[in-house]
């Protein structure tokens, strides 16, 4: 295979139980108009499990050239500051001084195609994004360079989550700027490496031939060319800047998945098949708690995200998930010392 280009990871991370983090955020918290203000405990709290995304890294994905940890400053104790393979950014080393501080994911990574030295194809984690298994650069990337990416029309739900809200203000700056039967024009929405997507593409074609039904996303480590960031930006500067001013997430808000559809619309993408490299877990149950375990103790996926969905029993549900982990990635990598 193919590899003449290097590639990062980017992890931003929070310590939720900091309490000067939290002193500052309570600071600026709003005291009126909470309506849609994302607050919420879970959001923040911290899973005590972010030494298994480094030994997954570290242990699955060899070929990474740097891993960019951003923080607000916060570190974890274990962390091996001199790792060769690792950088850490604080927010003021990259974020507009007019965005900060910030309390909010969507301001930290919308901006992050300004951190200095980041490569040209990188690879957006969140911090409960575990890799389990081996993977390769194919998984993310074409011999091109292209971000491999799952192009599918799918309706968005309405809801009054506040997720969705954020999906259907993506969704609005898209369908605005480009024109769905120029965009599906080419081959690539309709390529027999994604059967089904074929087929759901071709469905939605029928009814809404004109206009566009939504986009269909994987909540799993997300391929981006830093230079359509970068165009991104010059195509919806006035709403990227205004997002990046809400020190919380906000209902009006946009995310970093607008970035790969504007990849995928601007046809700088190379097509992936659905549910390919891994599974969105959602532990919300006791249940589901035994199912991630099994999940991640078999190794069948090549990565997870593992989503807290306001478990009630906190430190048993964190115990569970981490032995599991731990059962599968005993050692320490060099980003521990």
């Amino acid at each position: 295979m193919r590899k003449d280009f290097s590639i990062d990871i980017v992890i931003p991370w929070v310590d939720g139980s900091d309490k000067e983090w939290l002193k500052e955020k309570n600071k600026y918290l709003p005291k009126e108009d909470k309506k849609n203000i994302d607050v919420q405990v879970d959001r923040y709290r911290d899973w005590d499990n972010l030494q298994y995304i480094f030994r997954g890294i570290e242990k699955f994905c060899p070929w990474v050239n740097k891993v960019f940890f951003i923080t607000c400053g916060q570190k974890p104790k274990w962390l091996n500051i001199n790792c060769e393979k690792l950088v850490v950014i604080n927010h003021k080393d990259y974020i507009p001084k007019e965005y900060l501080p910030t309390f909010s994911s969507h301001p930290i990574e919308l901006n992050m195609h300004r951190i200095k030295g980041l490569s040209e194809h990188f690879i957006y984690l969140n911090d409960d994004f575990f890799f389990l298994n081996k993977t390769n650069l194919a998984d993310f990337f074409s011999n091109k360079g292209l971000p491999k990416v799952v192009a599918i029309e799918k309706p968005i739900s309405v809801s009054c989550d506040q997720f969705n809200d954020i999906l259907m203000n993506n969704f609005k700056l898209i369908s605005k700027k480009f024109d769905k039967k120029l965009v599906k024009k080419g081959r690539k929405w309709y390529s027999c490496k994604n059967i089904r997507g074929l087929i759901i593409n071709k469905f939605f074609d029928f009814i809404n031939k004109s206009g566009w039904t939504g986009f269909y996303f994987e909540h799993l480590p997300a391929p981006f060319l830093k230079s359509s960031i970068e165009d991104c930006w010059q195509v919806f500067g006035n709403d990227l800047d205004r997002v990046s001013k809400n020190k919380f997430r906000s209902n009006y808000d946009v995310n970093q998945y607008l970035f790969t559809q504007y990849q995928i619309c601007t046809g700088k993408f190379e097509p992936d098949r659905m549910n390919r490299k891994g599974r969105y877990l959602l532990i919300d149950s006791a249940d589901n708690i035994e199912k991630t375990c099994q999940t991640i103790k078999k190794q069948k996926y090549k990565m997870v995200c593992i989503n807290d969905a306001g478990v009630q029993n906190f430190e048993y549900t964190k115990n569970k998930i981490n032995s599991a982990l731990q059962e599968i990635l005993p050692e320490k990598s060099s980003f521990e010392v």
